[in-house]
């Protein structure tokens, strides 16, 4: 009897396709409203708090510019957005088509995962890049 052989089953499948699915409603909401203007999406309240930018400021923006193909733009709304995406879609297939039914990343991905929304926030914050990094 071989353990881990499998892709997953059951509530951790049903899970990896609804979260699919959600970020595919968002997608297509983002592509039919541009929440760049006034509209369905809420402004960010961590930065309606303090006025800085929190790590997902600009995301939806970004996603907008991302189903019009707009790869530089997209970039200049949120650069991490655009960077994660592909690491994520490997990361999702990997779990629902993987043949393991182990973690498919180790432990220490998720420390790292939020050290590295810590560092994007600072930067993205300081004042030498001229608003660059901004939302």
């Amino acid at each position: 009897m071989t353990l881990g052989c499998r892709p997953p089953r059951g509530r951790a499948a049903l899970e990896a396709w609804l979260g699919a699915l959600l970020l595919a409603a968002v997608a297509l909401a983002t592509a039919l409203a541009d929440p760049a203007r006034s509209g369905p999406f809420p402004a960010c309240p961590f930065r309606a708090t303090t006025g800085l930018d929190c790590p997902g400021c600009g995301s939806l923006r970004a996603l907008h510019e991302l189903t019009r193909g707009h790869l530089a733009a997209a970039a200049d709304y949120n650069a991490l957005l655009l960077a994660f995406l592909p690491v994520g879609v490997v990361v999702w297939l990997r779990f629902v088509f993987g043949r393991s039914r182990a973690r498919v990343l180790p432990v220490w991905w998720g420390r790292a995962v939020l050290a590295v929304l810590l560092l994007w926030s600072v930067i993205r914050n300081l004042p030498v890049f001229g608003g660059v990094l901004a939302s």
